[in-house]
């Protein structure tokens, strides 16, 4: 069982920056790839970032990519998501979830383990 807790989100203007970070309680490092997911209200959950578990590997969603990176820390169960030139239309809850496998995951049905969701706000 892996449990997932995210944590950074806040209120951040429109061209501003957060970190995002999600702590995982078991050892992911070894064969989990992590992904970062979102949802606004009214829509759907959709996909923002995945990570393998080597943490060489990465993916974005189009409506982010040259904005948000994704990284992890091996050392400390830890995957960030760096978070750059915000607009409005990012703000949402945030998801990191886990899977175990080597390759990169973009559907969240393939993902057992989910956090409980971080908040990002963005202001114009």
């Amino acid at each position: 069982q892996v449990q997932l807790v995210e944590s950074g989100g806040g209120l951040v203007q429109a061209g501003g920056s957060l970190r995002l970070s999600c702590a995982a309680s078991a050892r992911t490092s070894s064969n989990y790839a992590m992904g970062w997911f979102r949802q606004a209200p009214g829509k759907e959950r959709e996909f923002v970032a995945t990570i393998n578990w080597s943490g060489d590997s990465t993916y974005y969603a189009d409506n982010v990519k040259g904005r948000f990176t994704i990284s992890r820390d091996k050392a400390k169960n830890t995957v960030y998501l760096q978070m750059n030139s915000l607009k409005r239309e990012d703000a949402a809850v945030y998801y990191c979830a886990a899977r175990a496998g080597i390759g990169l995951f973009t559907t969240p049905s393939v993902y057992p383990y989910w956090g409980q969701g971080t908040q990002v706000t963005v202001s114009s």
